[in-house]
């Protein structure tokens, strides 16, 4: 069984700041990359940022670079996204995930899913 449980969710201010967590639990194998979706009401589920194992290979969608940072601690399990500037087309519920192999920037390549944690910036 995998579990992961994202956190930190909520109301900001546009301009504001969010920081997400996401704890991974359960028995599998380490995921080679995890990354962070969102999808928003009525549209469908977009890729935000992801990481590899080791940190050094980092992707972010051209809409969020430069006001979100991804970062993991394989030894505590955890990914994070820290969310500076924030504006209000980042509404939206924000999933964790995480897969063997490359990160890639579609949702169907990854196998596993926290439910979401709502993030809405008021204007």
């Amino acid at each position: 069984q995998v579990q992961l449980v994202e956190s930190g969710g909520g109301l900001v201010q546009a301009g504001g700041s969010l920081t997400l967590s996401c704890g991974v639990s359960g028995r599998t194998f380490s995921f080679s990359a995890m990354g962070w979706f969102r999808q928003a009401l009525g549209k469908e589920r977009e890729f935000v940022a992801a990481i590899s194992w080791g940190g050094r290979i980092i992707k972010y969608t051209d809409s969020v670079q430069g006001r979100f940072t991804i970062s993991r601690d394989n030894a505590k399990n955890t990914v994070t996204l820290q969310m500076n500037s924030l504006k209000p087309e980042d509404t939206a519920v924000y999933y964790c995930t995480g897969k063997t192999g490359a990160i890639e920037y579609d949702s169907s390549a990854y196998i596993y899913w926290g439910q979401g944690t709502q993030v809405t910036v008021s204007s």
